[in-house]
């Protein structure tokens, strides 16, 4: 039995021969034949040339999403086994550990299609009626390629409603903890599959957070903190042994202090000539906010910050963040904070502000009659990594104002010559947008910014050139200084 044509208008843009997966209603003529919703059609030019395979619904605006740009018999269990074992392949390839990604929809040829990595279970989500239908075979061919102990269901998304289909959750195969650990660059984390956001931690962000690791270190000198060298035997820090009493003659110990020879060492000390021996001298004091589960406070506190301020609207996130920091064993570096983050970095700011105010009188004295708020903390580095704020077109104004509000407000909170680190993960927030709402933002804040890095989500979420809806993540460092 011939197989049913979805046949295009010759008016439409040429989108699909230039690789986008995706062929709305408005773009369809006619379907010729019959097809249930979710089965497999062939997409056909005007003229009836063949372009790409894909599985239909008439109740979507995205009808068709394209699986194949050749003929395909079925997507059945053992087209779902090819096509994971080359997503397995390139995770293999290029990220370092267990825990990731394994498909992420449309950049792995699978629209509607998520499947993460926690540990040995697997979290999926069925986004689609083409997908939906074929749970049995998506189950048992993630069984054949990567043997996990239990499959757990996170489609409690609404993008299902707009494809007639209901929220789903619920294990689909075998033990399926609510809670998950797994490891990412080194650290220990608890995931929530059963109830955490999405389907329960954010790998996109994974190597992003890695790349805050040159920030954290390099502040000890503004205390006043420098390297002096001091005999061996007069320089013991934390009650332990000198660095240098080793046998080596030129040594570099633990903490990454070079050891001049075994009898002189290279120690901290203060502005009085004592010496440090709080290890994390050298570290940055650092704000994040919508820290969720805390993940860039952890690494942050891996890299050497000497105190970071965690901070969320959520207290079961922030509570969630308190137990990966103990289990790490940062617990005396970290404070928690539940609060809303706009509201936290305007009154940060503000208390800046009358601090500000307080010291303009004649003489230079302050000016105690004005009461100070508390307020008017600063850190080193600031770290802004909050929700999507433009889920659709039409919300891209509201969200402009949203990211130029934190980021404005957040940059006033970085000591001079410190770095604030932001990202946006709404995708109709395109990059140059973002950017030059970060810098109007630089400008009403009277900073100058310089961008050190700028990056987007990691190698387990490949991008398809041509798909715009796939480059959603934003993510810079930047160096603030005031004008």
């Amino acid at each position: 039995m011939e197989r049913a044509k979805a046949v295009l208008l010759k008016e439409r843009k040429k989108r699909l021969e230039l690789g986008h997966p995706w062929v709305y209603a408005s773009e369809i003529a006619r379907i010729d034949g019959d097809a249930s919703p979710g089965e497999l059609v062939d997409v056909v030019n005007h003229q009836g040339r063949y372009l790409a395979t894909g599985y239909w619904n008439p109740k979507s605006q995205i009808t068709v999403r394209i699986v194949s740009y050749k003929a395909i018999e079925a997507m059945d269990e053992a087209f779902f086994r090819e096509r994971f074992l080359q997503c397995k392949q390139h995770r293999e390839r290029f990220v370092d550990g267990n825990d990731c990604r394994l498909v992420y929809g449309e950049a792995d040829f699978l629209p509607g299609l998520t499947v993460d990595r926690f540990n040995d279970v697997l979290v999926v989500q069925l986004l689609t009626l083409g997908m939906d239908v074929r749970r049995q075979e998506i189950v048992s061919a993630l069984l054949h390629t990567f043997n996990p102990t239990g499959i757990y269901e996170r489609s409690d998304v609404s993008v299902r409603l707009l494809e007639g289909l209901e929220e789903r959750t619920g294990a689909l195969y075998g033990e399926c903890p609510p809670i998950v650990d797994i490891r990412e660059n080194g650290l220990l984390l608890e995931v929530d599959i059963a109830e955490g956001q999405k389907t329960g931690y954010f790998f996109d962000q994974r190597e992003n957070r890695a790349s805050i690791a040159p920030l954290m270190k390099g502040w000890g000198a503004r205390s006043g903190i420098r390297l002096e060298e001091r005999p061996a035997d007069e320089a013991v820090l934390d009650g332990s042994s000198a660095p240098g009493s080793k046998d080596s003659d030129s040594l570099v110990d633990a903490a990454g202090v070079y050891v001049a020879s075994k009898s002189i060492v290279q120690v901290p000390v203060n502005a009085n000539g004592k010496v440090v021996t709080f290890p994390y001298w050298d570290g940055a004091n650092v704000l994040e906010c919508f820290a969720h589960t805390g993940s860039f406070t952890l690494h942050a506190c891996q890299y050497g910050a000497k105190k970071v301020t965690c901070l969320d609207v959520s207290e079961h996130a922030i509570e969630t963040a308190r137990r990966n920091v103990a289990r790490n064993g940062f617990d005396d570096r970290v404070e928690f904070v539940v609060a809303d983050a706009f509201d936290y970095l305007r009154t940060q700011a503000k208390g800046l502000e009358e601090r500000t105010e307080r010291s303009k009188v004649e003489g230079g004295k302050v000016d105690t009659s004005k009461p100070l708020s508390g307020a008017g903390r600063t850190w080193d580095v600031v770290i802004l990594d909050p929700p999507a704020f433009a889920k659709t077109k039409g919300a891209v104004p509201s969200a402009i104002r949203g990211y130029k509000d934190i980021n404005l407000h957040g940059m006033k909170l970085v000591n001079e010559g410190g770095y604030l680190v932001t990202a946006s993960c709404s995708y109709h927030m395109r990059p140059d947008l973002f950017l030059e709402t970060i810098q109007a933002a630089a400008v009403d804040a009277g900073k100058t910014l310089r961008l050190i890095e700028w990056r987007a989500a990691g190698k387990d979420h490949p991008q398809i050139l041509g798909v715009n809806e796939g480059h959603y993540l934003k993510f810079g460092i930047f160096e603030v200084r005031s004008r």
